[in-house]
């Protein structure tokens, strides 16, 4: 049993990049369940119905997001459509708002769920704390089933305070958000296995993404630059593969994956 998930997948560059390496992985790692956080997919924020069927038609089977995820207004229309089951919001927005932040399925002969949280400290929203929504959640899900969370944050402080809440009842825990890949793959003292951030797929000679000479402007001379997300050029793709071996004895295994592509 694998489970592959891929970083926040941004703009246009980023799909194409997807598109180029996800083949590959899915060669040498035969993932059961393919995951990936969208919620930069189209245009840098949000997405659309014409981008979750590009990643969709590529095998990924579950899609999380963060804070991005209304900046589409389409995403209202997906969610109204029913055509939301897949497609994953932070469960700690406001309740009035559609969507879930869990899904639950059988995936092999395994019972998975995939959680999506977003984080508090120095994001643009006022959410409810992901530490009791976790909790509630937690009463929902089937026992002995793998949980994996995406925990959509700004601060590694809050992703690994998370991370030592849920240890021993989450499966694995993977940060996104801040697009960078961080160092520190591991397993918690309970089981637990943590990565602060997965990284992303996308435009990889820029700033988290985005053409890095507007982000130099705005920041030497304090005025908001529009952003650019550039369509060709150097793209990195990074993701998580968890795998639990079939064969008896053999320890699960939790692996932050690199790759690099040029998109023309």
């Amino acid at each position: 049993m694998t489970i592959l998930f891929l970083g926040d997948v941004v703009a246009r560059i980023g799909r194409r990049a997807v598109a180029r390496g996800l083949p590959k992985w899915k060669k040498t790692y035969k993932p059961d369940l393919i995951i990936a956080n969208v919620e930069n997919l189209a245009h840098g924020k949000g997405v659309t119905e014409k981008t979750l069927k590009e990643m969709s038609d590529l095998g990924i089977g579950v899609f999380t997001s963060g804070n991005h995820i209304w900046s589409n207004k389409e995403v209202f229309a997906l969610y109204a459509k029913k055509t939301h089951a897949m497609l994953l919001r932070p469960e700690n927005y406001p309740p009035e708002l559609p969507g879930s932040g869990l899904w639950q399925g059988v995936v092999g002969k395994k019972y998975v769920a995939v959680v999506n949280l977003i984080g508090r400290g120095f994001m643009p929203g006022s959410y409810d704390c992901p530490f009791r929504a976790f909790d509630r959640l937690w009463q929902q899900v089937k026992k002995d089933a793998i949980v994996f969370v995406d925990f959509h944050a700004e601060t590694t402080s809050e992703k690994a305070a998370f991370a030592w809440y849920v240890d021993g009842r989450a499966t694995a825990v993977v940060g996104t958000h801040t697009h960078v890949p961080t160092a520190d793959a591991r397993k918690l003292a309970k089981g637990t296995f943590f990565i602060t951030d997965v990284g992303m797929c996308g435009y990889h000679d820029g700033v988290i993404g985005v053409q890095k000479e507007g982000i130099m402007e705005s920041m030497m001379l304090q005025y908001r630059q529009h952003k650019i997300w550039p369509e060709k050029g150097n793209a990195a793709v990074n993701g998580i593969v968890l795998t639990f071996p079939e064969r008896k004895g053999s320890k699960p295994t939790f692996t932050h994956i690199h790759d690099e592509v040029r998109i023309e």
